[in-house]
């Protein structure tokens, strides 16, 4: 009899070790440690192992958000913190998963997102005094961003006028220079038309002023042959007197 109830009883020991292996909690338990051994990466592999038997088991999504949380991978973490606190039933767990949420957003710069999450870590537990200083925290840091922010668009809107007001004084140099230009070469082309029109008159002249001048030497020399003329006539009439004889007739 005893030995039968001894056998009895190592069956009973190694069923119930058998269905510990399949619960999640086993991974869980398995994760803590490596997790407290600093171990994040074999950690994470067993809390995912853990969600893989089961994906509602909260602390596995809050623990594998912690995992991963410890290796910079807020982002990753951020998802299964906002799935644990989806899972939770409790208002303490709900609102340590909301902090650590909180937490994993603000490391990502997601200022916004953090502020949601720690009010909800509050409204789950309105004492959690970490929770409140890191949405004045967030807070804070939001509105910074806020005012940087605004102070680079001031920024960026002057240097936009600056370059406009640059752009426009530039465009109208140009158009200066383009009207002198154009008002130069107006100048020049009449200055050029103008000598051409002084260089025809002249051409036109000038045969005028050979003409006129021819003329004027013909009836010069011609006036002068008309004198001669008369100096001529003049002379053999005085002439003719000097030497004339009378000759009687003799009847």
């Amino acid at each position: 009899m005893m030995k039968k109830s001894i056998s009895i009883s190592l069956f009973f020991i190694v069923f119930m070790l058998h269905s510990w292996a399949q619960s999640p909690l086993y991974e869980v338990r398995a994760g803590n440690e490596k997790y407290h051994e600093n171990d994040f990466v074999a950690a994470e592999e067993l809390y995912r192992k853990s969600l893989a038997k089961d994906p509602n088991t909260t602390e596995s999504a809050y623990n594998l958000g912690d995992a991963l949380y410890r290796q910079g991978k807020y982002e990753e973490s951020a998802k299964y913190y906002a799935a644990a606190a989806t899972q939770a039933e409790d208002e303490e767990t709900k609102a340590k998963a909301y902090h650590n949420l909180g937490n994993a957003l603000l490391k990502n710069q997601k200022l916004k997102e953090s502020i949601e999450a720690y009010k909800s870590a509050l409204v789950n537990n309105p004492k959690d005094e970490d929770s409140r200083y890191n949405l004045a925290y967030a807070q804070k840091q939001l509105k910074e961003q806020q005012e940087q922010e605004q102070q680079q668009q001031d920024q960026q809107n002057q240097d936009q006028e600056e370059n406009q007001e640059e752009q426009e004084e530039k465009n109208e140099q140009e158009q200066d220079q383009e009207e002198q230009q154009e008002n130069q070469e107006e100048q020049q082309q009449e200055e050029q038309e103008q000598q051409k029109e002084e260089q025809e008159e002249q051409q036109q002249q000038q045969p005028q002023e050979q003409q006129v001048s021819r003329e004027d030497a013909e009836r010069i020399l011609e006036a002068l042959n008309e004198k001669e003329k008369e100096v001529q006539e003049k002379l053999k009439k005085k002439k003719g007197k000097a030497v004339e004889i009378n000759i009687e007739k003799d009847w």
